[in-house]
């Protein structure tokens, strides 16, 4: 298969683009990065690439691709690899369902949570999100993880898309209740205790070269702060 010219239009700080880096990072796949200011009104120019604005935006032999879950799954359905396999039997439609089953728990009811902590208005605020945040990830996740095995999804030892699609969201729930960023309860930390197999997953994912190759913690937690305001 020839080698396909791949355009990324992203931004570094902004999670659904990471996306799109992970996927490129794991498969290997050489890509052109153009980015994009978040900070001020989209250019005529990129709004002709993808008329909403958002990034990323893949360009892929000159065919355009938007919004995250989509780069992300296009990626590793053209070039099978460890990341999802092709739909070509039950056993890997229902493994692709598995897949997808466990993002949707992790977006629809752990990270809601996550948000309504960084974007908590007092201490007491931040602690109770990160109380909820744990709880549904006890409920939701954790039955979910394989133990004992490899520390990706379904015991995997290298990246699924599972992580491609969650791990800049780990990113941030790993470091942002650090106390020079006071986004989140400092209480997390110890609360994931609770969940040993979400935290070994978590931590075996952000300490991966193709999930934290281009993440700037600190810019990335002070453009959330100035974002979500100053917290007393």
């Amino acid at each position: 298969m020839a080698t396909p010219k791949i355009i990324l239009y992203t931004n570094h700080a902004c999670p659904w683009a990471h996306r799109a880096h992970i996927a490129l990072k794991e498969l290997g796949l050489p890509y052109e990065e153009v980015i994009i200011d978040l900070d001020t009104p989209r250019e005529e120019w990129y709004l002709k690439v993808n008329p909403r604005g958002l990034v990323p935006a893949l360009s892929y032999d000159g065919n355009i691709i938007t919004e995250s879950g989509i780069v992300a799954q296009f990626l590793a359905d053209a070039h099978p690899s460890h990341l999802l396999p092709p739909s070509t039997s039950t056993e890997n439609a229902l493994y692709r369902a598995r897949v997808a089953f466990f993002v949707d728990a992790f977006f629809s009811k752990v990270l809601p949570h996550f948000w309504t902590g960084v974007r908590a208005a007092t201490d007491e605020e931040r602690d109770e999100a990160a109380q909820a945040l744990v709880a549904a990830v006890a409920k939701e996740i954790e039955p979910l993880l394989e133990e004992g095995k490899g520390p990706f999804f379904g015991g995997s030892d290298r990246l699924t898309l599972v992580e491609v699609l969650t791990g800049s969201f780990l990113l941030r729930i790993t470091s942002f209740s650090k106390p020079e960023y006071g986004l989140h309860s400092p209480k997390l930390p110890s609360l994931l205790e609770q969940v040993p197999k979400f935290k070994r997953w978590a931590e075996a994912t952000v300490q991966h070269e193709s999930v934290n190759y281009i993440w700037n913690e600190e810019n990335v937690a002070t453009r959330t702060k100035k974002k979500f305001g100053a917290k007393p």
